[in-house]
Formats: structure tokens, sequence, C-alpha cells
């Protein structure tokens, strides 16, 4: 047939397009992509993903294929991270969001369930637990019970979930590592006080339960997976440290029971029945064959060695931070993921803004992911840091990649952080949520300087401290349509 454009000329168009993302390749962008640093790989996936391309996940009877994938993923998973624990099943979902939420759902209804009650239940996560969780409980209608973690370690602490646990809480989160700050949940010991009461847990391993199996020192650790008894499900994704294209994720449950209240069957209509295990119907296949592929090619010592290359990397870089006067590593992370703060203990003309360093570091080459600060629950401050993800293709630029954050440093030292003008702050705390339309949110961004519809090219710190000073619903309905005209 005769096209509108050329193949040609519409692939060029994309990498023109493509010309302005963040490099997903090389080790320059800290956060969002997982590069192994293995050409070979990226191949395999993207041939998988071709041969699966044209399947529908939504009837693997149909599709048997879909199913052999799963089960190979699901099973692969539950030798890693349930050895020796009966009865564990699970399903493969588009990715770590999709894998919490099903989480919940099947907490709430096993909750109504046992409990003989329609109402809401409540979950109960640490200040420092995935954003998906606080996200679940707005799409299901589920109290949230968000509990502050330690200030200093950044973990939660099992004798403030016992505090939290009554006849509504349906589930608990710990998170192995959490995202923000690397901190290792004490899974065991939560567990436990949970499993007096008969609430079970969830282990949010979405970032770290890919890796923490082979990481130095794994032997030594105490068990945080589905072998803690307790743990009663436990999500990993596989586009992280599985090496796979976006979006696959494994979600695994002790129990049959518990694992089908997360599916969805409706035969009330004149179609075909419909039968999901996950939200979505027609999904594609091709991130779960390349998922499946990577996995097969690497097996458990490939993802051994991958990791290996990851903690030396990590091992290094923690090394120049503690090396760089005015930072510091906020609290003893375990895994692939670093925090960064300003170090309090030195003079001020001496101590580095983490916004600024992260900015200082971009003008240099470098994607580092800033972090706001954050007031808990019970008045302890969490800092405002900036998040360094390390890949495997870390190691091979570390040095480098070293020196950019030294120099970053050196550029910025002494300046102090960001800070919201206070006369804006004060007039936004007036601002009632339910008023913000979209017209008026677009005057607001635009008197702080974030033309609607526009980049952000510039510095982050400055919208960093608005975020850290605002109302949160005032903050998060401005963040809204600033992405949405953005997206227009």
């Amino acid at each position: 047939m005769d096209f509108e454009r050329t193949p040609a000329d519409i692939l060029a168009q994309l990498d023109e397009l493509r010309a302005a993302d963040a490099p997903t390749a090389g080790g320059h962008l800290l956060s969002y992509v997982y590069d192994p640093g293995v050409a070979e790989l990226d191949d395999l996936a993207s041939a998988a993903a071709r041969k699966a391309q044209p399947l529908n996940g939504l009837d693997p009877t149909t599709f048997p294929s879909v199913a052999a994938l799963e089960r190979d993923l699901v099973g692969l998973a539950r030798s890693v991270l349930a050895d020796g624990v009966d009865g564990v099943v699970g399903s493969v979902t588009s990715g770590g969001t999709e894998s919490c939420l099903l989480a919940v759902k099947s907490a709430r209804d096993s909750w109504r369930a046992a409990t003989g009650r329609e109402d809401r239940p409540t979950l109960v996560i640490g200040s420092t637990a995935h954003a998906a969780f606080i996200k679940a409980a707005h799409y299901l209608d589920l109290h949230l019970r968000v509990l502050p973690v330690d200030p200093d370690t950044c973990r939660l602490r099992p004798e403030d979930v016992a505090a939290a646990l009554d006849e509504t809480v349906a589930l608990v989160v710990a998170s192995t590592p959490s995202y923000p700050h690397g901190a290792l949940d004490p899974v065991s010991e939560i567990a436990e006080v949970c499993a007096a009461q008969g609430v079970p847990v969830h282990v949010d391993g979405c970032i770290g339960a890919w890796v923490l199996p082979w990481w130095p020192g794994a032997a030594e650790r105490p068990d945080w997976d589905l072998r803690v008894p307790g743990v009663a499900s436990l999500s990993v994704d596989l586009h992280k440290y599985g090496y796979a294209p976006k979006g696959v994720s494994v979600l695994l449950y002790r129990g049959r029971d518990r694992h089908r209240r997360q599916w969805f069957a409706t035969s009330a209509w004149p179609g075909y029945a419909v039968v999901n295990p996950t939200i979505l119907g027609s999904r594609t296949v091709m991130p779960i064959a390349a998922g499946w592929a990577v996995s097969q090619a690497l097996g458990r010592s490939g993802f051994e060695e991958l990791t290996g290359q990851i903690a030396r990397a990590a091992q290094q870089l923690r090394k120049v931070v503690d090396a760089t006067e005015g930072l510091r590593v906020v609290g003893d992370p375990v895994g692939p993921l670093l925090a960064v703060a300003t170090d309090p203990d030195v003079p001020e003309q001496c101590r580095v803004d983490p916004h600024r360093w992260a900015d200082a570091a971009k003008d240099l080459g470098w994607v580092l992911q800033p972090q706001p600060g954050r007031r808990q629950s019970d008045g302890t401050e969490l800092p405002r840091t900036t998040h360094l993800t390390v890949t495997p293709v870390t190691e091979s630029v570390v040095g480098e990649l070293g020196d950019a954050l030294v120099t970053a440093a050196d550029t910025v030292r002494g300046v102090p952080g960001a800070q919201a003008p206070a006369d804006f702050v004060a007039a936004a705390r007036q601002i009632r949520p339910e008023d913000l339309t979209s017209e008026n949110c677009a005057a607001v961004l635009g008197m702080v300087g974030l033309e609607p519809g526009g980049g952000l090219d510039g510095p982050m710190a400055e919208l960093l401290a608005l975020i850290e000073a605002l109302p949160e619903p005032v903050a998060e309905r401005l963040l809204i349509e600033f992405l949405a005209r953005f997206m227009e």
C-alpha cells in the first residue's frame, strides 16, 4: 500500500524527538532507567519483544505462549524470593504501581471476607513507602495511616507499627528498600508484631528485591522476603534490575485464595466472559517476552555478576560523597540507592545544598534526582536530598561521575539552598484546593516563572523549594496543572 509518509521519514522524525530526551544509556542518568551496559541484552530484549508484538495478553488460552512466559517468570521469582515456602503463586503485571495496587486490592477483599464488613479498611505504611501505595488507597478507597520513620535510619519502626494496628487494618507495607533513601525496613520484626494481631504484611521489593539476594553480605542479613512468616505478598519489578523494558513486574502471594482476590471476572454481559488477573484487559506481551528472554540469558549467575558491578560502583560513590565536604549519605542504605543531603555538622559556608548540587551536576552532563524535604507526623524532619540510582553501567563511568560530583559540590559550596518566596507561600496557604481551577492554576504557575506548557530545562532547586513549602493539596494541584499543560 501507499503510505502517507515513508517509514524512513517517520523514524527520522522520531530520532529528532528523542534527541531532547535524557540519555538512557551510558550511565549519565541516575534515575528512571536501569542500564546493564550489555548491548547483547538490549538486542535480545528487542528481538523477543518484536516476536510478541502481535499477541494479546487478554486471553492466554488463545495465546498459550503468554501463560508459558508468565509461568517461567513467576517460577523464577518464587525460586529466588520464596525458596522452600509452600503455596506461593503469583502474576505478572505491567509494573510496580499495578503490583502495589493489586496487593492492596487483595488485602482489602481478604479483610472484608474475614470480617464480614463492607466498610473501608485501613492501609498502614511508613512515610518513605512508595507513592504507589498512596495511589492505591486513593483508588481503592482505603483509609491511609502513614507512620513516621526513624529520622536517622529512615526505617519503619516495629513499635510504631504495633501501636498503629487495630481491627480495621487490612495490610501493612514494608520496603526493601525504600526508594527515597535506600533504607531496608526490618521486615522480620514488623511481620512478627503484625502476625500477633493477624495482620498481613506486603513487602515492596519493586526496586530492590532483584538485587538484594545477590548483594554482598546477603547471607548475613535477616530474611526479608516470603520466607518470613507473616509476609503475605511481595512485589518485584523486572523492568528495573531484571533489565527488561518497561513495564513488567511480578507479584507473589502466600496462598492461592489471597492471589485470586486480585482477579476480576464477570459474565454479566452478552459478550465473552471477562477474566482478568490484572487491571488491564487487553495488554501487550512485549515487555513480558523481553523480560523472560533477558532472565533466560542471564540466569542467577548473570544477575549475580551484574549486581556485583552495582555494589562496587555504589561503594565507590559512597566514598566520594563521604570525602566531599558539605555532603553526607543519609542513613545506612542497603542496595543500589543512595540519598545525599547537606552535612549539618560543618560550618554554613562549607555546606552543599543537595538541590543546588544536582543542578550543578546536570550542567556537567549528569542527571541526578532531587527530592524535597518533609516534616513527618511526629514533627521530625526528613531532609531535602538528591537521589542516585546505581546500575551496572555506573561502574564503567564511576571515576568520571565521581569527578563531576566533586566539581559540582565545589561549584555550589556555601550557596544557600533555595527558599520559596515568603509572600507567595503565605498567599498560597489561604487558597482552598477546591477553588483551584485549571486557569487560575496556570496563572499561579506563571507568577513563579513556571510558564504553563514550558519545560523544566532550568534549575530544579527553586521548584523543589516550592514543593517543600506549599500545602500538599495546593502543591499537588499545581503539579498536575503544570504536567498536564506540558503534555498538551
